[in-house]
């Protein structure tokens, strides 16, 4: 089957022939017949087959050939519903590219960036709008876009949207699209939750299904087992020997892509970033790099799984495994795309062991296992890779961590990522766990063995004057990193008892003027008791110790050692 036998315009033949399509894919070949008659449609297939064209196609040609009507400010004829900002891009380009010179328009709404220009957009009137769904209720809500005049309508990636929790978003829209228009629906894979979706947005639709949650055959898989610090030793050394083309590599954390990129970078490679945490002219601009060839690798989390469409892309290198089979397959899509050859990569610890069950159970056969040669798998663990670039995490944190401004739905998602922080408890800004850093300090770690072994050590010896740290409580424990640096001032001033109660009054701003306010109550009195100086300054630094914050303790010790 070739594309001229779908009757299509003779501008949009020439613009495929003029992007390299050739013959349509499997999903095309069902999808657009059945589009062009006006029918709603289900489309299912893996990744990387060309669902885009397959639903872009049909629109234009349907624009082309009915009958012409005016843009209206604020409205549209086709709208794109796509669940992150790359995939909005990559759908807009295409609409571009197949619809060269036919006079249709199309523009992008998604958060990220100003709405100034997407407002310009929408008020000189366009025929096709590919938006993310929480700027576009954005724009809904201004009364910058209108919905009334939509004829036809696409949910892309629709397993995406649910899994990031634009289901009541998506049930909005549906709520002011016209009831009598032409709905597609696609999705890379097909869950339950699907169906109650579907018979809400469509009406007696068909149904294609190709090559569900299987990968394109044009990827090899294999898997190379390595302890888990030297994980990046070892992706450097496959780096090493790969010539030619371009490298996506996936960690599951948004942390561990900053860190790995910097390593790769040291290394000697260009590479790029992107994650939810950069900006959308950051993300463009790392997206742009990689597809010029300015860069030869993309470091990245589960956000980029979906939604690039680079033909350069040769190998994906999974540095951390991927939480689910499903996540691999959309993750190995980016290469091998349009029928292409291309390499799948993933690095594995002992740890990994049921995940890779998984995948193998979805792939129908077991993965090669290598080795890289010449690499030594017996090195020691090296500081910098344990102490900053690995941390104990759950797996799928990196989907949590990019909920949030993947399709710029606002804080919802990141306030998420904060609640989910807050459970796992006692990481630092920087993203590992406090204890980790404190036991490679040789400090007390509440979540670290080591740190643990450490504190018991230092409380079974007697402190200045035979007091012993037993029995204090846990959040005390806890905090006796940042309650050390506090109490070292006290302690050394502790010869010279005023100049220590000094500095904790000044330590405790709140506590002295506390203090000042009571001064100014008792009136004469303070004067007289002003009178009596070293017992008045042992009072003010017992209150200063007893307004200390719960978890921290001020103490005085005297000339003897003892507590003043």
């Amino acid at each position: 089957m070739t594309f001229q036998e779908f009757d299509l315009d003779p501008r949009l033949n020439q613009n495929l022939a003029a992007a390299g399509y050739v013959q349509p894919t499997p999903i095309q070949a069902a999808s657009i017949p059945l589009l062009m008659e006006g029918r709603d449609l289900i489309g299912t297939a893996q990744t990387g087959t060309g669902k885009t064209a397959a639903f872009v196609l049909p629109i234009l040609q349907a624009i082309l050939s009915g009958p012409s009507r005016p843009p209206t400010p604020g409205t549209m004829r086709a709208l794109v519903v796509a669940p992150t900002r790359e995939l909005a891009d990559q759908i807009h380009q295409t609409v571009l590219k197949l619809g060269r010179n036919t006079g249709i328009r199309s523009a992008t709404v998604y958060g990220g960036v100003g709405m100034g220009p997407q407002e310009k957009a929408l008020a000189s009137g366009v025929e096709i709008i590919v938006a993310c769904p929480g700027r576009l209720l954005d724009h809904l809500g201004q009364g910058t876009a209108s919905l009334k005049g939509v004829e036809f309508l696409v949910l892309d990636e629709a397993d995406r949207m649910l899994d990031m929790g634009f289901l009541p978003d998506i049930r909005r829209i549906l709520d002011k699209v016209p009831p009598q228009r032409q709905t597609m629906l696609f999705s890379a894979t097909f869950a339950p939750e699907l169906n109650r979706l579907i018979s809400h947005a469509l009406r007696d639709p068909k149904r294609v299904d190709v090559g569900i949650e299987a990968p394109a055959s044009t990827v090899a898989h294999a898997l190379y087992p390595v302890a888990r610090h030297l994980k990046t030793t070892l992706l450097l050394k496959i780096l090493e020997g790969l010539h030619g083309g371009s490298v996506l590599v996936f960690t599951r954390t948004k942390h561990r892509a900053n860190r790995l990129a910097e390593r790769i970078q040291r290394a000697g490679h260009g590479a790029g970033i992107l994650h939810s945490n950069k900006s959308q002219n950051q993300r463009q601009q790392a997206l742009e790099g990689f597809r010029s060839g300015r860069h030869r690798v993309l470091v990245a989390t589960d956000i980029a799984a979906r939604g690039i469409d680079i033909a350069s892309i040769t190998h994906v290198i999974n540095f951390d495994i991927p939480d689910s089979s499903t996540t691999y397959i959309h993750r190995i899509g980016r290469t091998g795309r349009a029928e292409r050859n291309g390499d799948a990569i993933t690095l594995i610890t002992d740890e990994d062991n049921a995940a890779v069950r998984d995948i193998e159970r979805a792939l129908g056969k077991p993965i090669e296992r290598r080795q890289a040669e010449g690499f030594d798998y017996k090195a020691p663990v090296q500081e910098e890779l344990s102490g900053r670039l690995f941390r104990p995490e759950a797996r799928g944190e990196s989907a949590a961590e990019d909920e949030g401004e993947a399709g710029g739905a606002g804080s919802s998602g990141s306030a998420g990522a904060k609640k989910r922080r807050r459970r796992r408890g006692g990481r630092g800004r920087s993203g590992r766990p406090e204890g980790s850093r404190a036991a490679a300090q040789g400090e007390h770690a509440g979540d670290s063995q080591a740190g643990r072994d450490t504190h018991r050590q230092r409380e079974a010896q007697p402190a200045h004057g035979g007091h012993s740290g037993q029995g204090r409580p846990a959040r005390e424990q806890s905090h006796r990193a940042p309650r050390e640096a506090r109490d070292r001032a006290p302690q050394e001033g502790a010869r010279h008892p005023q100049e220590g109660a000094a500095r904790a009054a000044h330590d405790r701003p709140s506590a002295q003027a506390g203090q000042g306010r009571g001064r100014h109550r008792e009136g004469g009195r303070e004067g007289s008791r002003g009178r009596e100086g070293s017992r008045d300054k042992g009072r003010r630094s017992e209150a200063s110790k007893n307004s200390a914050p719960s978890g921290f303790r001020f103490v005085l010790r005297g000339p003897s050692g003892g507590k003043n």
